[in-house]
């Protein structure tokens, strides 16, 4: 970058920070506003929204999260390739996703120069390894076995197994292997699937989930855009939910409106489907509440033209009165910018009863919020099938207590055969395990 880049970067940043600064209350409002069901501040237009992110600096040894109350953590892996998504396999192996944007993405707007600079210094820019690793119990403590299982993918995120097939959600497609109980490594190449919606500069992750049949697949879809600045031609079937039959590849348009929904799960009282959703940026450092969701068939939850069900988004030319009408509210905010990447849904595990029968949440962190949200992972309680109270910390202490570094940042989750909480963790490039405490 040259100095005269550099210096308009600078001041485009100052100019951002500065518009920030009107109305401080906005930036200390407790860490859980916007949870459950928020009121809603007025939206705020930036040219540039404040950015805090801190410095990455990784887990020193021996040092580890926090954990509530009678629960305990320990590493089962380190030194992996920005690890995102946890998939445990009946026969109690466990696959972790490498991987990371595909970095093809152009970079249009200064904005979006900054911010990419700001979050690469926080860690959570790192190498994906393009891969998924698979880990091994040693039944003792320590790490587990780690056998590198697949390579060569192309940012994947979400994986499945629906009898001897192993799906792969790579950023631009499924594909699928043969799967052999008790294997360390796939040497059959990837057979192509199906098309999935490619990424411009917004969202490559896609999300996967079979249905309890295995007759079809679900994918969460980002969208391509904060609320439509490249267009809406380049958000075809984007910022949705598909439907993909498991056998012919076919799919459609299952659910819409749902910005980036990042993790889907079967709610397992109520056989419904839940999805966590990152919310639009750049009105605010409280709006709008990222959130939890029961995913209807056809249903339509606001984007780009709303959020929050009715809540008009101004920015968005022309308007679709027609659609915002019947925007869906969202069951349950879990806080503005907190970024969801990780969703499970539990009824019994092996952590304490206060941890049965709801969602583990992971909360990856913001980056254009002052002070930060996020970085920990949570538990919402669903007595009857619907989340109700506060979302409760679990795991915390990702970050320093002056925000100044960052040591992990939690992403994909899953729960390994003995009931244990497993946590990627793509900063520290690690995956931790949570138990109950010894006595």
């Amino acid at each position: 970058m040259n100095k005269y880049v550099s210096m308009s970067v600078l001041a485009l940043v100052s100019a951002g920070l500065l518009a920030g600064c009107g109305n401080k209350a906005d930036y200390t409002m407790a860490e859980q506003s916007g949870t459950g069901k928020p009121p809603l501040p007025e939206p705020r237009n930036f040219l540039l929204p404040p950015m805090k992110v801190p410095d990455g600096v990784g887990w020193k040894d021996g040092q580890t999260p926090k954990v509530a109350q009678g629960l305990a953590i320990a590493r089962i892996a380190s030194g992996l390739m920005h690890p995102r998504q946890l998939y445990t396999l009946p026969n109690g192996d466990v696959l972790v996703v490498e991987a990371n944007s595909p970095g093809t993405e152009e970079v249009s707007t200064p904005k979006q120069l900054i911010a990419g600079k700001i979050k690469n210094g926080s860690g959570k820019g790192g190498k994906g390894g393009n891969r998924i690793t698979l880990l091994r119990p040693t039944g003792g403590p320590g790490e587990w076995e780690k056998h590198i299982f697949i390579e060569h993918l192309n940012s994947p995120f979400g994986v499945q197994l629906i009898g001897n097939t192993l799906y792969v959600a790579n950023t631009n497609d499924i594909v699928t292997f043969p799967y052999t109980p008790g294997e360390t490594h796939i040497d059959a190449p990837a057979q192509w699937f199906t098309d999935l919606p490619d990424t411009i500069n917004h969202h490559w992750t896609k999300a996967l989930l079979a249905s309890p049949d295995g007759r079809k697949l679900y994918v969460g879809v980002g969208s391509n855009s904060n609320i439509t600045e490249n267009g809406l031609a380049v958000e075809y079937r984007r910022a949705t939910v598909l439907e993909v039959d498991a056998a012919t590849g076919a799919s459609r348009i299952y659910a819409s409106g749902l910005r980036n929904p990042t993790g889907l799960q079967w709610e397992p009282q109520t056989g419904a489907l839940w999805a966590i959703v990152n919310e639009r940026d750049e009105i605010g450092a409280d709006l709008v509440p990222d959130y939890l969701t029961s995913v209807r068939d056809g249903g339509f939850y606001g984007w780009p033209y709303s959020y929050w069900g009715q809540h008009v988004d101004r920015r968005v030319q022309p308007q679709r009165p027609e659609l915002v009408a019947k925007a869906i509210v969202p069951d349950y905010g879990l806080g503005s910018h907190v970024a969801p990447l990780g969703l499970l849904m539990t009824q019994g595990n092996a952590l304490p009863a206060q941890y049965h029968n709801g969602a583990f949440i992971s909360e990856h962190g913001s980056w254009d919020r002052r002070p930060l949200s996020g970085y920990r992972v949570t538990f919402v309680a669903f007595p009857q099938g619907h989340p109700v109270g506060k979302p409760q910390p679990v795991v915390t202490g990702f970050h320093s207590p002056d925000e100044s570094e960052l040591y992990g940042a939690p992403v994909g989750l899953a729960q390994d055969h003995d009931g244990a909480l497993l946590i990627a963790d793509d900063v520290g490039n690690v995956v931790w395990r949570v138990t109950p405490a010894v006595r």
